[in-house]
């Protein structure tokens, strides 16, 4: 859903070329490759969040997502098919043929896995990201959540950033801070940092058109790469810090 919204939203404003969309990673592949990195207990942990809790959220949380659609404007709709391109990985050769074909102004991300340095230079135009945090403190997944979690509420937002070859480490362009209310929770929180988000994203679009476009100074030299919670973290978190 969210790449239909940013897609929707951008396009509204400028002429969107193509939306290339990009397979998803096998289940199998992902939990084996988290495994390594993170440890069987904790992926564990992870997966039982999402397998329990999540679903949980989920349904509980149909009406206010659609209060949050509805409040900020926010299309959902089908990006055309005319409109899209199906590549199997966005670091394929197929997908770097095609960006060299398109010769982009801009390229916009939205939710792609890594994006490899061969592909972010095989074109010469900039590539950009709306990230769910605020970078570099809350690089990853999840950055309004942790941020809560963390009693860190002053950095609860959305950045739009650069990309670059590590993971939400690109040079900031915007920031904006995300203030959730008494009806969010874990499973609408990205819907508001998108809906934020978008704002921001759309004025980096701007100031690269008119040829104003400028990254800022990092403000936070604290730089972490977070995870979805446990299943243990996220039950601790709720009933010691209240955090939904």
């Amino acid at each position: 859903m969210s790449t239909n919204i940013v897609y929707n939203s951008i396009n509204m404003n400028y002429n969107v070329c193509l939306a290339i969309i990009e397979d998803k990673e096998p289940l199998k592949r992902f939990i084996l490759r988290r495994i390594k990195k993170l440890g069987l207990i904790k992926v564990s942990g992870q997966l039982l969040f999402q397998a329990l809790i999540v679903k949980i959220l989920q349904n509980k949380s149909r009406t206010r997502k659609a209060e949050i659609i509805k409040d900020n404007n926010l299309d959902i709709s089908d990006i055309p098919d005319e409109k899209k391109k199906l590549v199997k990985s966005v670091n394929t050769a197929e997908t770097i043929k095609l960006l060299q074909s398109l010769d982009p102004d801009l390229i916009i991300v939205n939710g792609t896995r890594i994006i490899s340095q061969k592909v972010l230079s095989s074109v010469k135009c900039p590539f950009i990201n709306t990230h769910a945090g605020i970078t570099p403190k809350y690089r990853g997944v999840h950055g309004t959540y942790w941020a809560l979690y963390n009693n860190d509420a002053e950095n609860s937002g959305v950045t739009v950033h650069l990309v670059d070859k590590g993971i939400d480490t690109g040079n900031i362009i915007f920031q904006k801070h995300v203030v959730p209310g008494e009806k969010d929770n874990f499973s609408t929180y990205p819907l508001l940092q998108l809906a934020e988000g978008l704002k921001i994203l759309n004025e980096a679009v701007m100031a690269f058109m008119k040829h104003e476009l400028q990254t800022q100074k990092v403000k936070l030299t604290e730089s972490i790469l977070w995870y979805h919670p446990t299943i243990w973290q996220y039950l601790y978190g709720r009933i010691v810090k209240g955090i939904k």
